[in-house]
């Protein structure tokens, strides 16, 4: 009870009650409210729509064209027989027993190859791609010839600028192989029939089809050449072991695995296309 002695209670119940519910309008859409609202500012809506349009187009028309050659590579029949594969064939085959090797490890050796900075880098000096890489604007269509960034490169000299510090615009390796790479560069595999895809983007039709052409004859030459350094090198030392021994048994072993490093570099050396083969070269976009 309260301090008058009054229950609080009957104090509480004499309160006033508010009984009446509140009314909640509906939140319905008033679709011809609506259509008059956007009828009244249809000329905004208009000269948006124009100004994002026109927009568009000239930004299009501004951006130079893009030009893609693509190579449909297949993996070439590898014999295998070379390296570790082959010295382990050649005393296999003492006992009667063939190894064969699948030749899709080659094809995914060589396809990390075909990517990897220290390939990209010599195959981007040894075609003198530099300049165009780095040193250029774009491609003139009547000229067909690259526009030279003349702030970075001068071609009356055939040398570098410098910047605003003394120090010489010409670009790294590492800055070649990543612009290569980011903006050039693109190989995808069909993990279905394990056909692969090596393509090249340029603003110059010509260059994207050559380039294209030479990294796949590139890799091939760069695979081969590996395959018969290593076969020769073993070819030598197993000749050294040979003329170290008197065993027939141990002569029959080194004259088995000398023919197997033999065989790799005749087959390799016959091969022009030893990793990949070409199902449908590039063409100039």
């Amino acid at each position: 009870s309260s301090g008058s002695g009054e229950p609080l209670m009957a104090r509480y119940e004499q309160l006033p009650a508010n009984t009446q519910a509140k009314h909640i309008p509906d939140d319905e859409i008033d679709l011809r409210e609506l259509f008059i609202t956007l009828w009244q500012g249809k000329w905004i809506i208009i000269l948006i729509t124009v100004l994002f349009a026109a927009g568009g187009v000239a930004y299009a028309l501004y951006k130079p064209d893009i030009y893609k050659a693509s190579a449909l590579l297949a993996p070439a029949d590898g014999d295998g027989s070379s390296g570790l594969g082959g010295r382990l064939g050649g005393l296999a085959s003492l006992a009667g027993i063939n190894i064969g090797q699948d030749g899709s490890n080659k094809t995914v050796i060589a396809r990390e190859v075909l990517e990897s900075r220290a390939f990209l880098t010599d195959f981007i000096r040894r075609h003198d791609l530099m300049v165009p890489l780095m040193g250029t604007d774009g491609w003139s269509k009547q000229r067909q010839e690259w526009i030279y960034n003349l702030d970075a490169y001068d071609p009356g000299t055939g040398e570098w600028n410098t910047d605003e510090d003394g120090k010489s615009l010409e670009p790294t390796n590492w800055d070649l192989v990543r612009k290569f790479k980011e903006v050039h560069l693109n190989v995808s595999e069909n993990k279905e029939n394990g056909m692969v895809t090596v393509s090249v983007t340029s603003q110059a039709p010509i260059a994207a089809k050559q380039w294209t052409d030479w990294l796949v004859n590139d890799i091939n030459k760069h695979m081969r050449t590996q395959d018969v350094e290593e076969a020769e090198a073993s070819i030598e030392y197993l000749q050294a072991k040979l003329d170290e021994t008197n065993i027939a048994g141990m002569q029959q072993v080194f004259y088995q695995l000398i023919e197997s490093e033999t065989r790799t570099v005749m087959l390799a050396n016959a091969q022009k296309e030893y990793v990949f083969k070409t199902v449908d070269p590039a063409v100039v976009p």
